[in-house]
């Protein structure tokens, strides 16, 4: 495992999306010096002279790097894997992939999508892996996202009902015994010191545990402070399975399974009706928008203003792009406005101080980063992207950089990307791997 040190360096003279006290705002010519690995300094004086790595920023806009907050990389080279089916179809096609994935399938497609990642500018991405016995599969995807820089909550997949129909269960032949699974999670954790990413427990749905799983899993997170993520609401069958053989919500099953809590980040909730919010918001329980995801299966549409409204932390997220086909979180960041707005009939919903506080710190507190402000500020882990809009004329003249980020930005705009202060892609191309070569390999795969 690739191990990375904070960095230290001066961004000069760039327009800075800044934390004020009146809110976020655009400051041109700032000067922004990183100290391992921390902002140490936003102002308008000569910073430059320090001695430390320089970059120039003149012309460009500085962000807080992305926090993607569900995907599975695996999924990567499964683009457009079953078209035009609905979930539980898709779950099977895409499913016997997983079964048969290899190793070094999985490490091309780590590899693969965490560069895609970077190149839209996340910094921080929140994997979710599939339940799966192989050791050398897992160790795959780390090696790939430890040699890309990119900063990695690995939630490692956990399940204990066997259902080949994956109504109310998981395909038996990915499962292993639960004290199995949570003994690889601290295996991995040994593994994983020091370096940029850190472990997470991912349970599929609410149905793939039983309560003595719940009660397990529930026990390891509060022992060891992990993030528990789940897919929850992303269609009627969570509910319906739930009320079929536990008589009771989807919600309920996971409260009462004790499931429910700070930690735990709940993904998609397309059909989390208003108990359910009031519940997830009394709980502390963040949930992840998948909205390019949520379209391409046609699950639905996450209710976001209610859940922002119920106090509920709400996170942006790609998912896999096998479901999304791409892992473009500036794609992403566009369409969950635009999926509210034609929602709702409202072209004043979610403009870019929402979506960026999403797409950057909504679900800080589930995943051990509680957001304490937007935009970028002294003493920020220097998790940064630098956007560059004179890489594309799609979008110059830029009259307002919020606009322009929120309506026309692609990943050709994004030039330097750091996360501890290290510059992990330099002119819109990573530092520590060939492209080239990986699209050759990526290419050749039967």
């Amino acid at each position: 495992m690739v191990r990375n040190s904070p960095l230290s360096a001066v961004i000069g003279s760039v327009t800075v999306y800044a934390a004020t006290p009146d809110g976020p705002r655009w400051l041109p010519g700032q000067d922004v010096v990183v100290e391992d690995g921390r902002i140490t300094a936003i102002s308008s004086g000569a910073e430059r002279d320090r001695g430390l790595p320089y970059t120039d920023g003149s012309g460009g806009h500085l962000i807080p790097g992305f926090v993607n907050t569900h995907t599975h990389l695996q999924q990567s080279v499964l683009r457009g894997a079953g078209e035009g089916l609905p979930l539980l179809e898709w779950l099977h096609c895409v499913g016997e992939f997983t079964v048969a994935a290899t190793a070094e399938q999985t490490y091309l497609a780590a590899l693969a999508g965490g560069l895609e990642l970077l190149r839209s500018g996340v910094t921080t991405v929140v994997e979710h892996m599939w339940p799966n016995p192989s050791d050398a599969v897992h160790a795959a995807a780390l090696r790939a996202l430890g040699e890309l820089g990119i900063r990695v909550i690995f939630g490692r997949g956990v399940a204990d009902r066997p259902d080949p129909s994956r109504k109310w269960g998981m395909d038996p032949r990915l499962l292993q015994p639960l004290p199995e699974v949570l003994q690889h999670i601290s295996d991995l954790d040994a593994r994983l010191a020091g370096s940029r990413i850190t472990t997470a427990l991912a349970i599929p749905n609410p149905r793939c545990l039983t309560p003595d799983g719940m009660a397990a899993v529930r026990e390891h997170s509060d022992r060891t402070g992990k993030t528990i993520s789940i897919h929850l609401l992303e269609t009627d069958t969570d509910e319906d399975m739930c009320r079929l053989h536990a008589a009771c919500s989807a919600v309920d099953y996971l409260d009462c399974g004790g499931l429910l809590g700070p930690r735990t980040l709940a993904v998609h909730c397309c059909r989390l009706d208003e108990r359910g919010r009031a519940i997830l918001a009394a709980r502390g329980v963040a949930v992840s928008y998948n909205p390019l995801s949520n379209m391409r299966l046609g699950s639905g549409v996450a209710p976001v203003p209610e859940m922002l409204a119920a106090g509920i932390g709400v996170g942006l997220g790609v998912d896999g792009a096998a479901s999304n086909d791409t892992q473009d979180m500036l794609l992403a960041l566009r369409m969950g406005a635009y999926l509210q707005r034609v929602t709702h009939r409202r072209a004043d919903l979610f403009g870019i101080d929402t979506m960026l506080r999403l797409a950057t710190r909504g679900a800080g507190r589930a995943l051990g980063d509680p957001a304490a402000h937007d935009g970028l500020a002294v003493g920020d882990r220097a998790d940064l992207t630098l956007l560059r809009f004179d890489r594309d004329f799609a979008c110059l003249p830029v009259r307002d950089p919020g606009a322009t980020l929120l309506t026309t930005a692609s990943p050709r705009v994004v030039d330097t990307v750091w996360v501890d202060g290290d510059p992990v892609l330099a002119d819109g191309r990573s530092t520590r791997v060939d492209a080239g070569e990986l699209a050759k390999r990526l290419s050749d795969m039967q």
